[in-house]
């Protein structure tokens, strides 16, 4: 409570009762800390037959006041760490100290959802459909992001191979870039090869979350189906936090989270890195290979991946000041990698290669600047801004063909296997967000933003100085405006907003010129500007079941490498136009409570999505790459769910399915009068049911007080789907239906060491996901993490 409510609240006994005829009333106060004594702030200290309660400050201190004479029962929880009830008698003392300390939360993987009366809070707070995955529960697993939001209903993640193969994700059916990815609000667009979500470890992030369908403006994107924002580890206090881990295929991952916090000035120094290797040589089964020299042809082969080595090594460096009057948070930084990658193949299984490489770094120099209460009460303002110098290089220098036995043919003409390239660019890319937010009367809230996205790629090839392609322009300038009010009742709340699209793009359009063999160049500008809208509502009916419905009519703006290319498997598309789409969706949540002991959350969410220009991948025309082109019209129709269970502390089962129906709307292609072979068929090599089980069981106090071991057990289903259109006979080929198996077992020894040991597609079976490329088969890692506050 506040000094002045206090004050107005004694000023009205006291005329209520003068005298003093009333019983006087009690004060608590004292602190909230963790285990190794450190402040909670922002721990919730609640008077549960009371009703009232208090928000620890920055130092866990807080004061409950007016309290009356007799037993009082006091709840203390705080996001992370195990919620604590204790009974209290307040006897004659006028003012009682009671002082609490929390452990830290060792719940499993069932609080990836959200569920539970703390995470309700959160979801009221927001009318939008979004879930929040606890990343610190999955701290001691080897997995990446991607892999860590592959287990969410609605999401898949789709790769070409192993640790840092391309890899495309999808929320509800719209994948790529259809679906936007933040880090703290920044957008990752166009950040380099060496940082994508599959090979940044999941013990970078602090929380993940997924919005699906309409995404608020403060992101600021031009997403179509859906965003993710990963907040990375962001400590109040000292902290280190190191892990290493060792697994087949040789792979090696190295996580170390740092920050310092001077106590007094508020100087603080904050170290994300982060470090991948894998030789990635794994087999592959039922392979058809041709003999490089004889012509032999074997079929259902067994090979092992020969030329797929990849690592990368990151850094983030962020200094500057915290919890100033002039900035809750003025950081100076730089994000600092490398990487490197063996391509081992094309778009499709049958393209083998054995000398082709790229690497790459970033190079990006950031600035943070956050403050809530600016000016005024209520007036929150956070800037972001970036700039990426890092550079690519294709190499692919070596005139061979070979084959999956590692047979070559070498060729005496100068050559490459793909491209005969050491194009070396620069993209130049740059990214600046702005958010203001106005809350008044505690229930409204405006909201402007904007983010501007520019590119400019830059590159030279050694193998072909003079060739003038090089230097023409290619540029793109993305602009995205948002305004937005939202109400917040008591059991509903409400949000409308309207965003403002921008587009710019130069490139050099090339012409042939019939009969001369020759090409004429004109450089091009083409620009796009529209409006998009939408609204989100929410409704507790209760304080266990919430509805939510939203609407948006959004646009989503070509990339710079799908209209450019990436120089690997994806041709550019200088002509691809703004896809745009009506999205709907509705949803609802259930919690159940039975007893203190066993929570339950049921989560439904409906969608149709009717798209325009709808940007898809396809092979190109020599059938070795992948180009991005527009489809008239698209819509999809899906349905996704998740229900999960908790026993206490110790005992979670959660499952989750998804069901997609995306369809080609395109009746007549364009110049043609006769209805399209593929009208109204499903899109092709585009998974449309898929699920995932978990069950997961903590044994604590194992041999020893304060030991504990955790188990945990996932499933992965993939409906079988084809890869050409099912219109098509016997072209339209098929990826199987899948299914696998995870296990993993953590063992601590107390709150600073884990030791882990996990075990993935333990049945060995073949999966895949982009044009029948397998994926690893079964394998193993260890793992070993500290951390001290």
């Amino acid at each position: 409570m506040t000094k002045l409510s206090i004050i107005i609240i004694s000023f009205l006994i006291y005329l209520s009762d003068p005298t003093g005829l009333i019983a006087q009333t009690i004060t608590v106060s004292g602190s909230v800390t963790d285990g190794g004594k450190e402040p909670i702030p922002g721990a919730t200290i609640q008077i549960v037959s009371a009703s009232t309660g208090a928000v620890a400050d920055q130092n866990g201190l807080y004061t409950i006041s007016g309290l009356p004479i007799g037993p009082a029962k006091i709840r203390v929880s705080c996001l992370g760490y195990l919620t604590i009830e204790q009974d209290l008698a307040l006897g004659e003392n006028k003012k009682v100290t009671q002082n609490f300390v929390l452990q830290e939360s060792s719940v499993d993987l069932e609080e990836v959802t959200v569920t539970g009366k703390t995470m309700v809070r959160e979801v009221k707070e927001k009318a939008f459909n979004v879930g929040v995955i606890d990343a610190k529960v999955l701290h001691q697993t080897s997995l990446d992001l991607a892999h860590a939001l592959d287990r969410t209903s609605g999401v898949k993640v789709r790769e070409s191979g192993g640790v840092g193969s391309q890899m495309n994700f999808s929320i509800n059916g719209f994948r790529g870039n259809q679906v936007r990815i933040f880090i703290d609000g920044i957008p990752m667009d166009n950040l380099g090869s060496a940082f994508q979500l599959n090979n940044i470890p999941v013990g970078m992030a602090e929380r993940i979350e997924v919005y699906k369908g309409v995404v608020p403006i403060s992101l600021g994107s031009d997403a179509l189906g859906g965003a993710v924002n990963i907040i990375t580890n962001s400590y109040a206090k000292n902290h280190l936090d190191i892990s290493y881990s060792y697994g087949s295929f040789n792979t090696h991952r190295t996580i170390v989270n740092a920050i310092y916090v001077a106590p007094k000035s508020g100087f603080t120094v904050q170290l994300n890195a982060f470090q991948n290797y894998s030789d990635n040589n794994y087999k592959m089964n039922d392979i058809d290979v041709a003999d490089i020299n004889t012509g032999a042809y074997y079929r259902d082969q067994t090979v092992e991946r020969f030329h797929d080595t990849y690592h990368n090594e990151t850094a983030i460096i962020n200094m500057g000041v915290v919890n100033k009057p002039y900035a809750d948070q003025l950081l100076i930084g730089a994000t600092l990698g490398q990487n490197y990658k063996e391509i081992q193949t094309g778009a499709r299984v049958s393209a083998v290669f054995g000398e082709w490489n790229r690497k790459g770094n970033i190079i990006m120099p950031s600035l943070k600047y956050i403050k809530n209460d600016l000016f005024t009460k209520g007036l929150n303002v956070r800037v972001n801004a970036n700039y990426n110098a890092g550079y690519e290089q294709n190499i692919d220098t070596v005139n061979r063909r070979y084959n999956w036995f590692g047979q070559y043919k070498e060729y005496p003409n100068p050559g490459g296997e793909n491209s005969y390239s050491l194009y070396k660019y620069r993209n130049n890319i740059g990214v600046t967000i702005a958010n203001f937010e106005y809350k008044f009367k505690d229930r409204h809230t405006v909201a402007l933003t904007n983010t501007l996205n520019s590119f400019d790629r830059k590159g030279e090839d050694e193998l072909n100085p003079d060739n003038d392609e090089f230097n023409e322009p290619r540029k793109n300038l993305k602009n995205i405006t948002g305004f937005g009010y939202t109400y917040e009742g008591e059991s509903w709340n409400a949000s409308v907003f309207v965003k403002n699209y921008f587009q710019e793009n130069k490139f050099t359009k090339v012409t042939e010129l019939e009969g001369y063999n020759q090409y004429e160049y004109t450089n091009t500008v083409n620009t796009f500007s529209s409006l998009g809208y939408g609204t989100a509502l929410s409704w507790f009916l209760n304080d266990n079941l919430q509805l939510k419905a939203s609407y948006e009519s959004s646009y989503r703006l070509p990339e710079s490498y799908e209209l450019f290319g990436d120089l690997i498997n994806l041709d550019g598309n200088i002509n691809l136009k703004p896809e745009n789409s009506n999205n709907y969706n509705l949803g609802s949540s259930f919690w159940i409570y039975p007893n203190k002991n066993n929570r339950i959350n049921i989560n439904i969410n409906g969608f149709y999505r009717h798209a325009k220009d709808f940007i898809r991948p396809r092979l190109n025309n020599n059938q070795v790459k992948i180009v991005m082109d527009n489809l008239g019209s698209v819509t999809n129709l899906g349905i996704d769910g998740e229900v999960w269970y908790q026993y206490k502390e110790a005992l979670s089962i959660g499952a989750n399915i998804s069901y997609q129906d995306l369809r080609n709307n395109t009746q007549y292609e364009p110049g043609q009068t006769v209805e399209s072979a593929v009208y109204r068929d499903r899109i092709p090599n585009e998974p449309y049911l898929f699920g995932n089980g978990n069950i997961a069981y903590t044994f604590k106090n194992l041999w020893r007080k304060g030991h504990r071991m955790n188990i945990e057990y996932n499933l992965r289903y993939v409906h079988a789907f084809y890869l050409y259109w099912p219109s098509q006979g016997s072209d339209k080929f098929d990826i199987p239906e899948q299914l696998s198996h995870d296990l993993t077992l953590t063992y601590f020894l107390n709150d600073k060491f884990q030791f882990t040991v996990e075990g993935r597609n333990l049945t060995d079976k073949n999966l895949y996901d982009n044009f029948s490329l397998q994926k690893p088969g079964r394998s193993f890692t260890g793992k070993i993490r500290y951390n001290i506050f």
